[in-house]
């Protein structure tokens, strides 16, 4: 707690007792994550379980119980490992949110102190500082002035200037200039209880990964619409029962693959949980998968590339007594309203007691300087940027030269200068001017501390094969310097803000690809490097920690903030850095391809095993004018092949870096081994249907008339004769699903060809242990008869290993001879 600058007194806490007391207490709870019901909403009443819902309750009322005991433990199976892993999360995520839960700093009988959002009452008097968030709706009262930016409001980027008298509202941030405003309007009746969930509202947006497979869910959610349509159709006309047509529509609802969606929302949930592990906290589920498309990382020179801490290293004076200098330098900095960590580290240098100020213009990340007119001396003083300051005023070359040679060392250089004229900035709604007749007194050269960790973290974005390109407000070549010391190449190109204000687009977005190294930025500008660069092509991460990075953390790809940045943007990021740890950045970007990784391999497992099930069940139905699969063998097959593995694929994911793109993947791998295994598993079906109908077998030969065939032939041979084919194909299935483990993770170069070798036999040991859990249901009578498959002779499941071991040849000779590619003209034969 500590004394006021100004002579507002705040309320006592009396009043603040009684307000409280009336109801006018900011009361809304900060929400850190999804609440608890949330996700048993989100997890269990899903359009695709209300489908299955309603089947379950057609099955029963037709006397399906058994049916609806296989559904439901396939649904339950999937919720309940999905709810329990984000209650995981949610509790260890939130853990980590109050670290970054923000106060709001308030003036009460006379003295400033800290509290929680949740303490303000309407009266309340709330200082604001460049960087802070207007939390609850008010007024501006007291002294000092400040500008605004209202972007999460109203979408446009313009800083707002507020006076005493005018309203400010929450969701809006301070970015220069310091007063107090009076809370009017608090909790419901305020917008700062919705202002984080707009931000990230405002920042929803799904990876490529993301958007590609919901296109292929959407395609496969119109197909089953279209087989179920003609199920339907067929129950109408009586071709099919009621019972085996709702059955039928349990088993094409199931070739929507919900549980790629929970498979999915595990992964996230799991890099979460990782990503906390690595002191970062994730405030969108699927921003860390989408740092692995990441190819660009944009970040400022502070708190990255140096530790945000910076010193005045030496002062020189330019034709002034170095006395008389020191006093009004350290003056100057002990006055200023609204300090920074550069006049900090004036103040440290040269403490010295305020004085009373006639004006004052805050620095700004606009226009790159301050000002301060004392109210006992005549004139203004300013200090800002050498190359700003020149615009009016002339400088020597000496002094020029001595300016690039800091700026070649790695030093940040200032210029002190007055003028003796005073400007009328009392209407200034846009940038201040620069006051007329300025003279230069001193130069200033500050020095940044680098990172400890900045090589090596440079050093792993290379390995990762991610550009890094520095974005700073500071001289271009000091920025420079610095970087050479982190371990940037020496080849690196810097330029400047003024130099691509004067750029057209077409030089602007050029430069923006080929430059490393960006010098006395704006924050437009900022956003506008990373909307040319996306552009080019590029998925692009920004890292920020001021008011002035929210524009560019909005814009990029990924949005990662610093903790000890501003409100501002830890509200809009994507990823917050807890303890600053810039060092923890590569991991995360590793973890996010592990992520990605293990998406892509389960879903690879899912489109295989769907559009074989589709392409079986159309083929068959041609043939035999018969649906092939019942519920339980269908929920054999999916829980089997693509319901216990994809847990442990999701685990044992790698971050390898892809070589191929997604699409080029799934064309690769998918497509062959869906077309191959749908073959297989329709000749296995029918052959077993022709050999288990004896007189089928002889009219084929020749043996016996049509005419005798429709005689010798009934319904109980042929119900029997399908349910054996069933029991055969899904062996058949059941096998090319578990074989499809070691040839997604190769053990050894024999089984290498439709993914590159690995030499994890985890996956391959995993399918072993799978196929013991399919023996035990074929050998146990009691599962053998739950699930209604037909017992086969052992030299029959021989057989179809048999066929299963050439299937998965010939997938094998068509991955490694690229034939889908050179039968689609990608490559020549």
């Amino acid at each position: 707690m500590s004394s006021t600058p100004s002579a507002l007194q705040g309320l006592s806490q009396s009043e603040v007792l009684a307000r409280r007391a009336a109801g006018q207490g900011n009361d809304i709870p900060v929400q850190t994550s999804r609440t608890y019901w949330d996700i048993f909403r989100d997890n269990l009443f899903t359009f695709i379980n209300s489908v299955y819902l309603f089947l379950s309750l057609v099955l029963i009322a037709l006397g399906r119980a058994s049916d609806v005991v296989v559904i439901a433990f396939v649904v339950l199976l999937n919720v309940v490992i999905n709810i329990i892993q984000e209650i995981r999360a949610k509790q260890k995520l939130d853990k980590i949110a109050l670290l970054t839960r923000p106060s709001a700093t308030v003036i009460r009988d006379g003295q400033s102190q800290e509290i929680d959002l949740a303490e303000i009452v309407v009266g309340d008097i709330l200082m604001l500082r460049p960087g802070d968030q207007v939390v609850v709706d008010g007024v501006v009262v007291g002294e000092g002035e400040v500008k605004v930016d209202e972007s999460l409001l109203t979408g446009e980027s313009d800083q707002i200037l507020k006076r005493p008298g005018d309203s400010v509202y929450s969701g809006s941030f301070c970015v220069s200039g310091s007063s107090c405003y009076e809370a009017e309007k608090v909790g419901a009746a305020s917008l700062s209880s919705k202002m984080t969930a707009e931000a990230r509202r405002f920042r929803k947006v799904l990876t490529p990964l993301q958007r590609r497979i919901n296109l292929i869910i959407r395609l496969l959610l119109g197909v089953a619409i279209v087989l179920g349509l003609v199920t339907f159709l067929r129950m109408l006309l009586g071709v099919t029962s009621i019972t085996a047509g709702v059955q039928n529509l349990a088993v094409l609802v199931g070739l929507v693959p919900i549980g790629l969606y929970l498979m999915i929302t595990l992964a996230y949930a799991l890099g979460a949980v990782r990503i906390a592990e690595q002191s970062a906290l994730v405030q969108q589920s699927n921003a860390v998968e989408s740092l692995s498309n990441v190819d660009v990382m944009c970040l400022d020179k502070t708190g990255t590339l140096t530790a945000n801490r910076i010193n005045l290293r030496s002062l020189e004076p330019i034709y002034t007594d170095r006395a008389w200098l020191e006093e009004r330098l350290g003056e100057y900095a002990a006055s200023a309203a609204a300090s920074n960590k550069t006049n900090d580290a004036i103040a440290e240098f040269l403490p010295r007691s305020p004085r009373s100020v006639k004006q004052e213009i805050p620095f700004s990340s606009v226009y790159k300087w301050s000002a301060i007119a004392f109210s006992d001396q005549p004139g203004v003083y300013v200090l800002g940027a050498p190359e700003v300051l020149a615009m009016a005023m002339s400088l020597s070359e000496d002094l020029l030269k001595r300016i690039q040679e800091g700026a070649d060392q790695g030093l940040r250089v200032l210029l002190f200068a007055h003028s003796p004229a005073l400007p009328d900035w009392s209407n200034a709604s846009e940038t201040p001017i620069l006051p007329p007749d300025l003279k230069p007194l001193a130069l200033l050269f500050f020095g940044d501390e680098l990172r400890p960790d900045a090589e090596k973290t440079l050093a792993e974005f290379r390995q990762a094969g991610i550009q890094v390109k520095v974005i700073s407000g500071d001289n271009p070549v000091t920025v420079a310097a610095l970087a050479k010391q982190a371990g940037l190449s020496d080849d690196i190109i810097a330029v400047s803000g003024q130099d691509l204000a004067e750029m057209e687009d077409s030089a602007f977005t050029q430069t923006a690809e080929e430059s490393t190294i960006f010098g006395r930025i704006t924050p437009e500008q900022k956003a506008r490097l990373v909307q040319s660069l996306q552009a080019r092509g590029h998925y692009v991460a920004m890292m920020g920690d001021g008011v002035n990075d929210v524009l560019s953390l909005k814009q990029a790809n990924v949005g990662v903030a610093m903790e000890s940045g501003s409100q501002a943007t830890r509200s809009v990021a994507d990823i917050v850095l807890l303890k600053d740890t810039f060092s923890a950045l590569p991991k995360i970007f590793t973890e996010g391809r592990r992520i990605r990784n293990g998406v892509v391999d389960i879903s690879k497992l899912f489109m295989v095993r769907i559009f074989s099930f589709i392409l079986a069940i159309v083929a068959i139905g041609m043939i035999t004018l018969s649906f092939p699969f019942s519920i339980k063998a269908s929920t054999i097959v999916t829980f089997l092949t693509v319901g216990l593995p994809p847990f442990f694929v999701t685990l044992w994911a790698r971050p390898t870096r892809p070589k191929v793109s997604l699409w080029e993947s799934f064309r690769h791998f998918v497509v062959p081994a869906a077309l191959t295994l749908s073959l297989a598993s329709i000749l296995v079906y029918l052959y077993f249907l022709a050999e288990n109908v004896g007189p089928l077998m002889d009219w084929l030969s020749g043996a016996i008339s049509l005419e005798e065939l429709a005689r010798q032939i009934n319904r109980a041979q042929i119900s029997q004769a399908q349910q054996i084919a069933e029991s055969a194909m899904v062996t058949m299935q059941v096998l090319g699903g578990l074989l499809l483990l070691p040839f997604l993770k190769p053990p050894t170069p024999s089984w290498a060809g439709g993914e590159p070798l690995s030499r994890d036999w985890r996956y391959t040991i995993l399918a072993g242990l799978v196929l013991l859990i399919y023996i035990a249901i074929i050998t146990v009578p009691p599962l053998q008869r739950f699930f209604e498959l037909a017992p086969l002779e052992p030299q029959e499941y021989i057989g179809i290993g048999l066929v299963a071991i050439v299937w998965a040849l010939l997938v094998r000779f068509i991955w490694r001879r690229k034939l889908m590619e050179r039968f689609l003209g990608l490559i020549p034969f």
